[in-house]
């Protein structure tokens, strides 16, 4: 059964979402437009984007794309200006865009694999909080930066290094910005999904994982609060819109985990 998408008030501030075509983003987008939010979404795919924005865009909301690879710091600022510009202003930022990357033994993972998981997971989330931040410090504002149960609270998914280190990386930057920012009335929290439904699993690269594979039997199903099946995107979007609007005003530098009690057996 589908999540019922939760009605929290967005009116009128401008959220700008990285990785906002497909997957989780593309929830996050649609359940913002629908609170009253004009959203932003940066991405590489066009159609996609396009996709998202014309789905926003029949039901009423208002939205917008602008094309950029989170790994190339002209391109996210150009991006972010180009949703500061059409608006005048940014209230939210939601750092989703990401990758599964390579999981592989540390000795077979290539140098070229761990940099581009690196890259667009770690270095895109300091990209767009960077290129973002000037314009949230003028009014205050939420960022809700986007990592995993992996690296944070499940450290048993064998060969997947790379990926728990870049969610560890954002999990410590977000709680640094907390407090950075906290004077300029900016909060920053980090939401931690565990399984959820989208196609980042079907891009994942798995190179060699029985070799190296830990030996241990889990419980049937291991999500306990669901009988094993996955989270829905739309409750990682109803956790966001609660983030990024005036309920959530008191919380900042704090970690959710929503997986259905996925990482406490793992």
């Amino acid at each position: 059964m589908r999540t019922r998408r939760v009605k929290i008030q967005l009116d009128d501030k401008v959220i700008v979402i990285t990785g906002g075509s497909e997957g989780i983003g593309a929830e996050i987008a649609k359940t913002c437009a629908a609170c009253g939010a004009r959203v932003g979404i940066l991405s590489r795919d066009q159609d996609e984007m396009q996709s998202v924005v014309d789905a926003i865009k029949a039901q009423g909301g208002q939205a917008m794309w602008a094309e950029a690879d989170v790994t190339e710091d002209d391109q996210v600022k150009q991006a972010v200006e180009q949703v500061a510009a059409q608006w005048g202003r940014i209230d939210g930022l939601v750092a989703n865009a990401g990758t599964n990357g390579t999981w592989a033994p540390i000795d077979e993972l290539s140098p070229e694999d761990w940099r581009m998981t690196l890259d667009v997971n770690l270095t895109g989330t300091f990209f767009a909080i960077r290129h973002a931040a000037p314009h949230l410090k003028k009014q205050g504002g939420s960022i809700v930066v986007m990592s995993s149960i992996n690296g944070t609270r499940t450290f048993s998914n064998s060969g997947a290094s790379a990926y728990a280190a870049s969610k560890a990386g954002q999990f410590a930057l977000a709680k640094m910005l907390a407090l950075e920012l906290a004077q300029d009335k900016v909060r920053v929290n980090v939401i931690c999904p565990g399984a959820i439904e989208s196609a980042i699993h079907e891009k994942t690269e798995r190179e060699d994982l029985d070799s190296i594979r830990t030996p241990v039997e889990y419980p049937e199903g291991q999500i306990p609060l669901i009988d094993g099946a996955m989270g829905d995107p739309q409750q990682v979007a109803n956790l966001t819109a609660f983030l990024l609007g005036d309920l959530s005003a008191h919380i900042t530098g704090t970690p959710v985990w929503i997986d259905g009690g996925q990482s406490l057996i793992r």
